[in-house]
């Protein structure tokens, strides 16, 4: 079983939801963001979902726009990326770590290379949210191979034609992308949460997490009462870019836990 499939199972049986953090790699430098996806399972973090810095991250607001810049200047790249994970699992090999990001940097990495170096590092999951499922197939089939789930995203726009057709091809779980919009844009509504996480299990038996938008305590709790996980992601990455040290996010993340 996979360190996904494991948590989400572990969740289960202790009768919550998780919580998913996100945050770029390398931002704002490599010690910092090193010493907080280190601390992040110990404040509270159920999964961790590492951004790959790129140029042009289309799918994301201003918050992580920053970020992936503020990164890219500090010298962080794929590679870098991946010797986090490695320094990562000499601590931590329980937590599940997904790649987030856009499918530029491994198409110039070398899609066969990376799978080998992802997979030797311990990356679990790989969300890449400009690869539709009709497109992948040249990553989502060695990724499959080397035992790296490929996820991906549903949102409000995503039809009942279209739906079957994205879940078949799942692994890991489903991210919903709760509103229409980037990254750290308003929070969707409860009903409409739980309307469409329904709507989405309806089709798989996969777990559901539901992303964007969520900022607060009260609005992750919200979300852990309708879906199997919360993803939190701009309200992290905004302290980081606002100098918190990473003690302080860590106690944030606590907070989010809690």
């Amino acid at each position: 079983m996979s360190r996904i499939a494991s948590r989400f199972e572990a969740l289960k049986a202790e009768g919550r939801a998780g919580l998913v953090t996100f945050i770029t790699a390398g931002d704002p430098d490599r010690a910092t963001s090193q010493a907080i996806l280190d601390g992040l399972p110990d404040a509270g973090a159920d999964l961790i979902e590492l951004g790959l810095p790129f140029s042009d991250p289309t799918a994301d607001g201003p918050v992580i726009e920053a970020a992936s810049h503020r990164a890219l200047k500090a010298g962080a790249s794929l590679k870098t990326t991946l010797d986090m994970v490695r320094a990562f699992r000499a601590k931590d090999q329980l937590t599940p770590i997904i790649l987030m990001g856009y499918y530029n940097p491994i198409y110039a990495y070398g899609v066969d290379g990376f799978v080998k170096d992802a997979s030797c590092v311990g990356v679990d999951g790989l969300i890449i949210v400009d690869l539709p499922p009709e497109e992948a197939a040249e990553l989502a089939v060695p990724a499959k191979a080397a035992g790296i789930d490929i996820i991906y995203l549903t949102a409000p726009t995503t039809d009942e034609k279209r739906l079957p057709a994205v879940l078949a091809s799942a692994s890991g779980f489903i991210y919903y992308v709760s509103i229409a919009g980037i990254t750290g844009a308003a929070a969707a509504s409860e009903d409409a949460v739980k309307a469409a996480v329904a709507r989405i299990k309806a089709h798989t038996n996969l777990p559901v997490a539901v992303g964007f938008g969520i900022k607060t305590p009260e609005q992750v709790a919200a979300i852990g009462r309708i879906a199997d996980a919360a993803v939190v992601g701009s309200a992290i990455v905004a302290r980081v870019a606002a100098g918190d040290s990473a003690a302080e996010i860590l106690r944030f993340v606590r907070e989010l836990r809690t």
